[in-house]
């Protein structure tokens, strides 16, 4: 073999290499990222009950609202 060809086929394969640890590379920070952000939510997830609960709790606290006023006397 030349050695013109040797250079060429090397810098070919060293530039595909790079190619796939660039690409590689950025599919990891990808992932990292998605992790991150999965991780935020389900935080700021646990801080709040889901709405249905909200809802549930709200209705609840009505109810009582009532049921005091009604125990004092007072009419709605």
């Amino acid at each position: 073999m030349e050695p013109l060809t040797i250079s060429i086929l090397a810098g070919g394969i060293f530039a595909g290499l790079s190619a796939a640890s660039v690409a590689a590379l950025k599919g990891w920070q990808g992932w990292l990222e998605l992790r991150r952000f999965e991780l935020t939510h389900a935080a700021g997830d646990r801080m709040l009950p889901p709405a249905g609960n909200r809802i549930e709790v709200a209705d609840l606290r009505e109810r009582v609202r009532k049921l005091e006023a009604i125990a004092a006397g007072i009419d709605l």
